[in-house]
C-alpha cells in the first residue's frame, strides 16, 4: 500500500451535521444532526475503495485547521487510528494528515505519538460522547495505534472490497 491516499470529506471541521455518501444516489446526503452540543473537532471522511469492519469505506479523521467541503478529495496519509467499535460492528478511526505536498505545515508528522495528549484526549472524547442521546446507537472506544497499524488496516479493507 502506498503511504498516500484519497480521503473524500464528508464532514466539515466544527459541523454537528453528520453526512454521508449515499452509494446508490451517488451524493452526499444528511443523515443526522448530532442530538449532543459537540461539532466534529476535525474533517471526517473515508478512503473510496476500502471497506471495513461496519460494511462501510473506512472512516478518516483529517487533522488539519482548515475547513473542508463535503465531497472534496483530499490526498492524506495515515498516522494512526482509533479502535472502535460501534452498533453497527468494527469502525476504526484512521487518524491522517494532508500529503506533505499538499500541506508543509504538517509535513514532520509521521506517527499519533506526535500528536498532543490533549488533542488524542479531545478526539477520543468526541467518539466516546458524539453518539450518547441517539436512541439505539451506541459506541466502545478501544486503544490508540501507530501508523504501522492503520497502513495494515487500509491494506486489509482494500482486500475486503
Amino acid at each position: 500500500m502506498s503511504d498516500v491516499f484519497d480521503v473524500v470529506i464528508e464532514i466539515p471541521k466544527g459541523s454537528a451535521i453528520k453526512y454521508e455518501y449515499d452509494k446508490e444516489q451517488q451524493r452526499v446526503r444528511v443523515d443526522r444532526f448530532l442530538n449532543v452540543s459537540m461539532v466534529y473537532p476535525f474533517n471526517y471522511g473515508y478512503i473510496p475503495g476500502t471497506l471495513g469492519g461496519d460494511g462501510d469505506p473506512l472512516d478518516v479523521l483529517l487533522v488539519i485547521e482548515q475547513v473542508l467541503l463535503p465531497n472534496t478529495v483530499i490526498k492524506s496519509r495515515p498516522i494512526g487510528v482509533l479502535a472502535m467499535e460501534d452498533e453497527a460492528g468494527q469502525d476504526e478511526k484512521i487518524i491522517a494528515v494532508p500529503d506533505k505536498k499538499v500541506d508543509l505545515a504538517s509535513s514532520n508528522i509521521e506517527d499519533i505519538t506526535q500528536m498532543s495528549c490533549h488533542m488524542k484526549s479531545s478526539i477520543q472524547h468526541f467518539f466516546e460522547c458524539y453518539k450518547d442521546l441517539d436512541s439505539g446507537k451506541w459506541v466502545k472506544v478501544g486503544k490508540w495505534y501507530g501508523a504501522e497499524e492503520a497502513k495494515t488496516i487500509i491494506s486489509k479493507s482494500l482486500l475486503n472490497v
